[in-house]
């Protein structure tokens, strides 16, 4: 077949008429950077005459410099696969394995594992290239179906070293996120010897509570009027620091040992104040109490004066052993003042 007669076009530098002549991308890209790469010309001067970005002639005349005319052509025209075919068959198994994986989490595990880290788009295209595997077995049963504590915690281990991440362990095994946390703390402080169950009894120590004084609660106990409150408050005074809350076991652990009676709880109506004023300054209340303090060997006690109908107090005095220092005088409104 006899050639095309072409017809003679007189030559031109002008960008306007190039690109009328011009047929392909590629051909208008090489005489975008044309005067650049052959004739040194400036890509600052090329991108006033054509309109074309600055950075991008600067971008394509180093690929130019660099590849050659392949520069000139798409990237997927030339670019080969890149992800090998094991590669490609683990991402699929992994995916049927756990659904829930996500694409960055599926190339951190190929990072691992291959040492080739494939993006979060190549793995969405490679699940999208064929279907998952039908038959995908599990690796590890859940957690709590494996019967030897070590191999539970070993299976921890394998998949955390293998890349799954702390929130997939947890997904896959059937476990709380704070057993996946505390196996690998275990790993690495104590290695091997972690992977076994540990007691959890109470260690050896000095102990508050001993035969001394739950034999010292039971006596007052004969009144089961007596609560945690009272009680702690009577070993106090022996020098016994126990909570209230321990003595309030103590008492119960008692009556279930020696069938003590459990205090009885009787609703009682509140009686009505016999001062209660209706008018301001009709009544006036002194309250002294005693307070309990560490500071030395002294008596130290707080007198009070309200006033009945606001409830306010008026002022506080500490009085100490015989010697009274004034306190803060405390107003009706809540304001107080030297």
């Amino acid at each position: 077949m006899p050639a095309r007669r072409r017809q003679p076009i007189p030559p031109t530098d002008d960008w306007q008429q190039l690109e009328l002549l011009t047929n392909v991308p590629e051909q208008l890209t090489y005489e975008l950077i044309r005067p650049v790469v052959l004739f040194g010309r400036s890509p600052a001067e090329r991108a006033r005459q054509t309109g074309t970005p600055q950075r991008t002639l600067y971008r394509q005349a180093a690929r130019f410099d660099a590849d050659g005319m392949a520069s000139l052509f798409a990237p997927s025209a030339t670019r080969s696969p890149v992800v090998p075919a094991v590669i490609r068959e683990a991402i699929r198994t992994l995916k049927a394995e756990y659904p829930a994986f996500r694409p960055h989490e599926l190339a951190t595990i190929c990072a691992t594992r291959f040492g080739h880290r494939p993006s979060a788009h190549t793995v969405k295209r490679v699940l999208a290239e064929a279907p998952l595997p039908l038959t995908a077995q599990r690796r590890f049963p859940p957690y709590h179906q494996i019967a030897d504590p070590a191999e539970r915690r070993l299976a921890i281990i394998r998949l955390h070293s293998e890349g799954w991440n702390i929130k997939s362990i947890p997904g896959y095994l059937g476990v709380d996120r704070h057993t996946v946390y505390a196996t690998l703390q275990r790993w690495i402080n104590e290695g091997v010897c972690g992977l076994d169950d540990k007691s959890r009894a109470r260690k050896d120590g000095v102990r508050k509570v001993d035969l001394r004084t739950m034999e010292l609660v039971l006596d007052p106990q004969e009144n089961p009027e007596l609560g945690e409150f009272r009680i702690h408050a009577a070993l106090k005074q022996l020098g016994i620091e126990l909570s209230p809350r321990t003595c309030g076991r103590i008492l119960a652990r008692n009556r279930a040992l020696y069938g003590l009676p459990a205090p009885t709880r009787q609703l009682h109506d509140s009686k009505a104040m016999p001062f209660k004023a209706s008018r301001r300054h009709q009544y006036w209340t002194v309250d002294l109490r005693y307070l309990d303090h560490n500071l030395d060997d002294g008596k130290v006690y707080c007198l009070s004066i309200l006033e009945n109908y606001s409830q306010g107090g008026l002022r506080a005095d500490i009085l100490t052993d015989g010697e009274m220092r004034l306190g803060d005088t405390i107003t009706a409104a809540g304001q107080s003042s030297s």
